[in-house]
């Protein structure tokens, strides 16, 4: 335990970083105090603080007295709607560090990644640069702490790494040789907290990385031994150019993390020669193939499947909702829809109106399957249910005899109940509003 306990301000104290951060913190215990862009009703230790809207300096100063440490973990991969890289990144936490200068606050451990240097094309990594050349300006001690990958439960890489290792084939350029370096998330917030409680004089820069570069390749290759995935990983060669195509794509999918961006840094490699951390923690990091703790083995494989292959089953839902559709409009002979309409009594224009309304759904939900916001999808998921019970329930009626054909036209919508079902479960329920 160190000597003298601090009061510790830890920004970002919601995310993967931040959030362990503030809890090994107050393991040591230090009293700390959580910068939260949405704090809990009812929280302690709080400060309500959202980096979006670039708080400045004379707003920061009465809130930073008797602050004697601030750990800045405010981060995000990807910009989105009302967050973006320079407001986050690089103008809210200029303002943070002026003010810490300006307060007296003793130290400023800002949190960075590695490839924020000299070389840095990414808006990521410039912005991220742009703060942590603020705060070697200023008369502080700390440091600016440059992590490598971060792997650990709950991380957003983590899950991105952990889907990409248990893929039974992955196409991925050059083989997946690109060099990584890899820590573990328990020896980052390690080096943290010494930084904290043994800052430097002045501004160091600080790059956490894991024991030793690796391949790509083989990095997900240790994840999938650690995760229990059976068989070799197997890389498809593809060519570079495919991949940002496939990631720019994938950059308009609900929850992606990729996009042309994050699949050239991906590209890049994320190595280091200058590696702070063994002799900081006095120690060798732990390699990625102790990574993954034997207890968790598989409820994070299970995880990784999951998120691997919901998009998938998503994209293979849309397929048959739109196929549908197509075919309704006209691919199926339209005389021959009639006559099936005929059977549940449906005729002239209020068949005419059934079809092509029908298909028109049919198609509606297609599009919404691949593009609804997250927060219609469980509203979507049951009227998909819905529609497809009720379909089963005037078949089972009308055209008892299609329950008997032998490709099973209707008892394959057992089966797509459970899969809609499954959908809907997986979504995550919207907060409770008090």
């Amino acid at each position: 335990m160190p000597a003298t306990a601090m009061r510790v301000l830890v920004t970002g104290a919601s995310g993967f970083i931040g959030h362990a951060v503030a809890h090994a913190l107050r393991q040591r215990g230090h009293r700390v105090v959580r910068g939260l862009r949405h704090p809990p009703p009812g929280a302690t230790d709080t400060l309500l603080v959202d980096f979006a809207m670039v708080p400045r300096r004379e707003w920061w100063l009465p809130r930073l007295k008797d602050i004697d440490v601030v750990v800045n973990a405010v981060g995000i991969l990807r910009e989105q709607r009302g967050q973006n890289f320079r407001g986050l990144h690089s103008d809210a936490p200029g303002e943070l560090f002026h003010a810490c200068a300006a307060a007296g606050v003793g130290t400023v451990v800002q949190v960075s990644a590695l490839g924020a240097d000299g070389d840095a094309r990414s808006a990521y990594h410039l912005s991220k640069r742009a703060a942590d050349d603020v705060l070697r300006t200023l008369p502080l001690r700390g440091a600016v702490v440059q992590p490598s990958l971060v792997y650990g439960p709950g991380g957003t890489s983590a899950a991105l790494f952990n889907k990409l290792a248990v893929a039974p084939l992955l196409p991925f350029p050059e083989g997946g040789r690109m060099q990584v370096q890899p820590v573990h998330i328990a020896d980052l917030v390690a080096g943290i907290v010494r930084v904290v409680e043994q800052p430097p004089p002045a501004i160091e820069t600080l790059v956490f990385a894991g024991p030793q570069p690796i391949a790509l390749a083989a990095y997900l290759s240790q994840l999938r031994h650690g995760l229990g995935e059976a068989g070799r990983l197997r890389m498809l060669p593809l060519p570079a150019s495919l991949f940002r195509l496939g990631a720019s794509l994938a950059a308009h999918l609900p929850g992606s993390m990729l996009d042309r961006e994050t699949a050239d840094m991906l590209l890049a490699g994320n190595a280091t020669q200058h590696n702070a951390l063994p002799s900081l923690l006095g120690r060798a990091p732990r390699p990625p193939e102790n990574f993954i703790a034997p207890e968790t083995r598989e409820a994070t494989r299970r995880m990784a499947v999951l998120d691997l292959w919901t998009p998938v089953l998503r994209a293979a839902l849309a397929f048959l909702w739109i196929w549908t559709a197509i075919v309704s409009f006209g691919l199926y002979p339209v005389q021959g829809s009639y006559e099936l309409l005929a059977g549940v009594g449906l005729h002239g224009r209020i068949a005419t109106f059934a079809l092509y309304g029908a298909a028109a759904l049919d198609l509606l939900f297609g599009v919404l399957t691949l593009a609804a916001p997250a927060r219609w999808r469980r509203w979507l998921w049951l009227a998909q249910v819905a529609l497809i019970a009720g379909y089963t329930v005037l078949i089972t009626v009308f055209l008892r005899q299609y329950w008997l054909h032998p490709y099973g036209p209707i008892s394959k919508n057992i089966p797509l109940l459970a899969l809609i079902g499954l959908l809907w479960a997986l979504e995550p329920r919207a907060p409770r509003r008090r």
